[in-house]
């Protein structure tokens, strides 16, 4: 192979920019085997590091049209690579160097130090179709020495420029997200629904609302995850039957693999719509939202330190809140006015005796986050016990056992099953 390319020095590290078709990542990188450690137990360790993920990146490129990636770092050795430089001079006494040709024998020896997942998933692409052979993806070859002093500085690039890449954050999704039908539908809402308007939605790197906060009604990641809740009440509008007739239940990760690819208008319009009724409904029933809604961006007499405020205004408790609501709709097959009409009527203070332990530390006066699955069942208990199973019920009996440390008999009592 004879590769344009563009030299360049970072530290101790000559590197050569350029990119490879699909075929020949396919042909001539190898997966990690020995360049890093002697020992097989240790090269078997980088080999099982391999997750499922390349299948994601290969159905990543099949199915989106605007697909891009960031470039490999590959490591080359032995062989005999020839680096070709070309000046370019442009008559006004500046002279570039450092771009020219990067010539391969074929006997040389290529492997990523960064990108597995990458070159795994092109390869399982190509083992399928040579439609994809002649697309191109960004390269960065480095040059690579298998004895002891070239595999520690391999190992040391390997693990720097894994342990320091940084996922794109849950914020950064909601805000720029075009597959991800939860964010998009997310974004709408907070571009036109009162209840998410202006200061009423905060953005925030957490769940959690500062105290100091006395405007929002929630953070924008907690918003987000009540939507992703509402996706999967929508996928399983959509799912299959069994042979019962019972719609069959969708799976977090049929949530997840459905949210990497941006669905049809028609579908997306759908999904927004039924986000939509929700929180109109939730807007509409729910007496303390209703009523935080006709303030200026007001939330201090709805969530407070003293005794904890109300369920909606505290995302450890809206969450399950929005849960409950879709597991009783599942259930009745009742509207979401219907529903969140009846649910205004449960016990919203965070300080009543049916939250202690599970929402509100009474002795300390702060918010208990952990137990949203004992808050979701309680509520669904309280709107009708005839709704939950007799396993949810025994669900429910275990984990308000343990969240309030009380034996599953006081527990069965407090509880009325």
């Amino acid at each position: 192979m004879k590769i344009p390319a563009i030299r360049a020095k970072v530290g101790i590290w000559v590197y050569y920019v350029s990119t490879l078709t699909y075929a020949q990542v396919k042909e001539h990188v190898k997966m990690v085997d020995k360049e890093l450690h002697k020992s097989t137990v240790l090269s078997e360790m980088l080999q099982r590091s391999i997750t499922d993920n390349y299948k994601q990146i290969a159905a990543y490129i099949t199915q989106q049209e605007e697909r891009f990636f960031n470039s490999l770092v590959l490591a080359v050795y032995d062989g005999d690579p020839q680096w070709h430089e070309i000046r370019l001079d442009y008559g006004d006494d500046e002279e570039y160097y450092d771009i020219g040709l990067l010539e391969l024998t074929g006997e040389e020896k290529i492997f990523p130090v960064d990108g597995q997942h990458r070159v795994a998933g092109i390869k399982k692409v190509l083992s399928e179709s040579d439609q994809f052979n002649e697309e191109r993806i960004p390269v960065i070859f480095i040059g690579h020495r298998n004895d002891d002093d070239g595999m520690k500085r391999a190992r040391r690039l390997f693990s720097t420029l894994n342990r320091y890449a940084k996922p794109v954050s849950q914020r950064d999704i909601i805000a720029l997200d075009e597959d991800d039908s939860v964010a998009i539908a997310s974004r709408e809402l907070i571009e036109s629904h009162p209840l998410f308007e202006n200061e009423r939605i905060l953005d925030s790197r957490s769940k959690a609302i500062p105290e100091n906060n006395k405007k929002a009604f929630t953070t924008i990641i907690t918003f987000y995850e009540c939507n992703y809740e509402l996706m999967h009440l929508f996928l399983e509008s959509k799912a299959a039957k069994d042979s019962d007739g019972k719609i069959m239940r969708v799976s977090s990760s049929k949530v997840r693999e459905h949210i990497r690819f941006r669905p049809d208008q028609l579908e997306l319009d759908e999904f927004i719509d039924l986000c939509v009724d929700f929180w109109n409904a939730f807007s509409s029933e729910i007496s303390c939202v209703r009523d935080y809604l006709a303030a200026t961006p007001a939330a201090e007499s709805f969530r407070n330190k003293v005794d904890g405020g109300l369920l909606p205004f505290r995302p450890a408790a809206l969450i399950p809140l929005v849960r409950a609501a879709i597991h009783i709709h599942k259930k009745t097959g009742d509207s979401f006015i219907k529903v969140l009409r009846k649910i205004n009527a449960l016990p919203m203070e965070i300080s009543d005796d049916i939250w202690a332990g599970v929402l509100w530390d009474k002795n300390n006066k702060k918010m208990i986050m952990n137990h949203p699955e004992v808050v979701e069942l309680r509520l669904v208990h309280l709107y009708d016990p005839a709704l939950l199973s007799e396993k949810e019920k025994q669900n429910l009996v275990d984990k308000y056992a343990s969240a309030t440390q009380t034996r599953k008999e006081e527990a069965k009592s407090a509880l009325g099953i």
